[in-house]
């Protein structure tokens, strides 16, 4: 298995960081995908962002 570097996440999902999306105010947990934009991520889905604001 080849070497990773350390990130922090040790497999334990409960201590990833969450917020609220933006729109819906569900919560929503840190991804490695959004590592790079974690605070501009503000949509859970196509139909949050096109509400805008209105829960789903």
């Amino acid at each position: 298995m080849p070497h990773r570097p350390d990130t922090g996440f040790k497999g334990n999902k409960a201590r990833l960081p969450t917020k609220p999306w933006a729109a819906c105010g569900r919560p929503m947990s840190w991804r490695k995908a959004w590592a790079s934009n974690w605070p501009e991520v503000k949509y859970c889905s196509e139909r949050c962002r096109r509400s805008r604001g209105g829960h789903a």
